[in-house]
């Protein structure tokens, strides 16, 4: 048996709290499963050599989701509605999955307390032949490996 590294382009989220359909399972694009640990510099007195950096806390990213403009709303369209026309913040957890080539997951992430920060419509161009694509930013408290 090889083993070999994970392709990125099979993969799935799925919203808990929102009906599954595959409109809103299917992605062209995920990125933002991201942290990073903050610092705080101290001097030490005396040390003029360098300079002590102590981890203050983690930064998690904005999770970016990508994908065809749909003709018929969906659940998560008009979840982001919510937020964008009447003011009201519903957080969500959501899984992201990458998929073996049988559709099975190879790997799962739980991203917790998510809520849409930016929705945003492609470009309309005349001189392209191009998709709509609809982008979706969150923000989220953490992720992690589940």
């Amino acid at each position: 048996m090889f083993l070999y590294p994970a392709v990125g382009f099979h993969f799935a989220v799925y919203f808990h709290g929102l009906l599954p359909t595959p409109i809103d399972v299917s992605f062209q694009s995920v990125t933002g499963l991201s942290v990073s640990v903050e610092t705080e510099s101290y001097k030490e007195g005396g040390e003029n050599r360098y300079v002590h950096d102590i981890p203050t806390g983690l930064k998690f990213s904005t999770l970016t989701l990508k994908r065809g403009l749909k003709s018929i709303p969906s659940p998560l369209t008009k979840w982001c509605e919510g937020v964008y026309e009447d003011f009201k913040f519903k957080p969500l957890d959501l899984i992201v999955l990458l998929l073996d080539e049988n559709h099975l997951p190879i790997h799962r992430w739980s991203v917790l307390h998510a809520y849409p920060i930016k929705y945003e419509i492609g470009e309309f161009n005349a001189e392209t032949a191009g998709i709509v694509i609809q982008t979706l930013e969150l923000k989220y408290k953490y992720f992690k490996s589940i």
